[in-house]
């Protein structure tokens, strides 16, 4: 398998990750489908990514706290899917730094 293939393979297992939201983030009955974010297409290591990240992420705890509830309510369902949001992805990161310096040889 070459580096390509494995990054891409990485980069979709790790959506699967940050889409399969634990139920910790919810203060009401369980929603029709978890936040998700797309990370495949984003360099985390960028500032650029990490910025794309936040964004798409804010935009997924907006859809996935529903306008229905009370605004506390909402701002806390929101503040806790970014937060897991956010170490998803911080893990993904490491993962992704970790594999950068591994070191390999040839005769």
């Amino acid at each position: 398998m070459n580096f390509a293939n494995l990054t891409n393979s990485i980069s979709g297992l790790a959506m699967l990750a940050l889409a399969a939201l634990p139920a910790a983030a919810l203060t009401t009955a369980a929603h029709a489908s978890p936040a998700s974010v797309r990370v495949a297409d984003l360099n985390l290591a960028s500032v650029e990514g990490v910025a794309t990240f936040q964004q798409r992420a804010e935009f997924a705890a907006r859809k996935f706290c529903s306008p229905d509830r009370s605004l506390s309510s909402a701002a806390s369902c929101r503040k806790g899917v970014k937060t897991e949001l956010t170490e998803k992805m911080d893990a993904l990161r490491a993962s992704q730094a970790s594999r950068a310096a591994t070191t390999f040889a040839a005769r």
